[in-house]
């Protein structure tokens, strides 16, 4: 018993430590926004500028800086890029590329936009920028100029690292300004598989497959950041933008997502409740980001699809749930009228997906 009470004791006292290093960093621990770009108008936010790790969602910046790169001339769609060693050795996920190879510019902007593949990030970094370190100072510098105020990039491709920080209102900004700014590029976010090298890879963003007229743009998850997601969507030629960070789960986040969705084309605000019911209290987060190895953790969710649940509740299968039409505001009879779709349904339960 002595024993056991030690090590509990133990344990305690490094949760304690854990959280006393994670102190000084601001982190929300959830936050949604969800804005009109017609309008600028903000239909809903939750703790929308409050500072949280942007994990893979950091790729947004890296490929406005590649589309602007494009717009210019100074890349091709087809330009082959270098491959050297050190974006070979960025952890998951990535398109497992090898030091020495070649990779087409439109081949990274495949990888990012569905496998959130790291090493196509820093190739194009270092393409852009000489390295990495460098390419980082030009996607801050140009946050400064999309008005994008409480963010800090450090990176190109999301991994984790303390000074890579954002809010929610911020990417909002940078998913506007890639829509608005470079048109002729935004299929890509639209984008749901590809064929790279004989092998068919396929994309993070789930809900695309499930929420009608939703055209992209972005996932990601890291242990500190929970799982973000950058959407945009439209219904009867409005378009909405929204953002979503720190969520439990994919499939909590989704749902969320989609609620905010909803709520926002009816014009009206998400209840901050809803928002924090699909996040990770800060503390929690705080210690498991803590307890994980920052260095290597993975810039964007990779967990089998299995057991994800589908736009609302996790405990009806195959059949419509009561609880969506309820909580949500919402009738699967009007989904399926506004987006001229079938009804909703569940196709499966639990809170684990990529």
């Amino acid at each position: 018993m002595l024993l056991l009470n030690r090590l509990w004791s133990l344990v305690a006292a490094m949760l304690l430590l854990a959280l006393a290093g994670y102190a000084g960093v601001a982190h929300a621990g959830y936050a949604a926004i969800v804005i009109d770009p017609a309008t600028g108008e903000v239909l809903s936010a939750v703790n929308a500028d409050e500072q949280n790790y942007p994990a893979s969602l950091t790729k947004m910046m890296t490929l406005y800086l590649t589309f602007q790169a494009l717009q210019s001339g100074k890349l091709k769609v087809d330009q082959d890029l270098p491959v050297s060693s050190w974006a070979a050795s960025r952890a998951p996920t990535k398109l497992g590329l090898r030091s020495g190879q070649t990779i087409s510019v439109n081949d990274c902007i495949l990888g990012m936009v569905t496998r959130s593949a790291n090493d196509a990030a820093t190739v194009v970094a270092e393409s852009l920028g000489g390295n990495e370190g460098h390419f980082a100072d030009m996607m801050t510098a140009q946050a400064v100029l999309l008005g994008m105020t409480s963010t800090h990039f450090a990176n190109a491709n999301g991994l984790p690292d303390p000074n890579n920080t954002s809010t929610a209102r911020d990417m909002a900004k940078l998913a506007m300004a890639l829509y608005r700014d470079f048109p002729q590029y935004t299929h890509y976010f639209a984008t749901k598989e590809f064929v790279f090298r004989g092998q068919l890879i396929r994309g993070h963003n789930n809900l695309m497959d499930r929420y009608p007229g939703m055209d992209g743009l972005k996932t990601g998850f890291t242990d500190a950041s929970g799982f973000n997601l950058a959407s945009t969507a439209v219904h009867d030629g409005r378009r909405l933008f929204a953002v979503v960070l720190g969520g439990r789960s994919a499939s909590a986040r989704d749902n969320l997502m989609a609620r905010l969705l909803d709520d926002g084309f009816d014009n009206q605000p998400t209840p901050e409740v809803l928002v924090a019911r699909a996040g990770v209290p800060s503390t929690t987060r705080r210690v498991l980001a803590a307890l994980s190895p920052i260095d290597t953790a993975e810039a964007d969710e990779t967990a089998p699809a299995h057991r994800r649940a589908s736009h609302g509740c996790t405990r009806h299968r195959g059949k419509t749930c009561p609880r969506v039409a309820k909580s949500h505001g919402k009738s699967t009879t009007r989904l399926a009228h506004r987006h001229k779709a079938k009804k909703v349904v569940l196709a499966s339960s639990g809170d684990k997906g990529g």
